[in-house]
């Protein structure tokens, strides 16, 4: 049985962080934040401000997808993409932050970590707040609508 590796985290005392402050988890110059960390077997990529991390699972892509503080789906991928709102249809696990989505008939849904999520095409959507959005999701390319059983777009029950 392998020993597991200790980490240690120096956390300040209680009182130093200020009033109201939480005190801050320091990490060492080589560990980083598993969940955005570099992913093993991946291609890496930025497009519209988005870190975007692709692997192959079988016959389906597993992605992460870090989107910025202040990301907008109409204002940074949509001159990269051409369309006026996002085609693709999104299922995953938001692992971070939050997001709204917005739908041509005025719905919006929000979402906020952790959360799985299931987007329909033809939506923008945004980051809220003032951390960054983490979303892992899974896709089988043009053909994830039919795949997962998904809507080809947004409607009401």
């Amino acid at each position: 049985m392998a020993k597991k590796k200790a980490v240690h985290k120096k956390v300040s005392k209680p009182g130093m962080a200020g009033k109201g402050k939480a005190a801050p988890v320091r990490r060492s110059a080589g560990s980083q934040d598993p969940l955005i960390a570099p992913m093993k077997g991946a291609t890496s990529r930025e497009i519209g401000h988005v870190q975007l991390e692709v692997a192959r699972a079988g016959t389906a892509r597993v992605k992460r997808m870090i989107y910025p503080t202040g990301f907008r789906w109409s204002v940074d991928m949509k001159p990269v993409v051409g369309t006026a709102l996002c085609m693709h249809a999104h299922v995953g696990f938001l692992a971070r932050g939050e997001i709204h989505i917005g739908y041509a008939d005025g719905c919006v849904v929000e979402y906020k970590a952790p959360q799985v999520v299931a987007i329909d095409p033809g939506h923008d959507g945004w980051v809220v707040g003032k951390a960054p959005a983490v979303l892992i999701e899974f896709d089988f390319e043009g053909d994830t609508v039919n795949r997962l059983g998904m809507p080809r777009a947004h409607r009401h029950s």
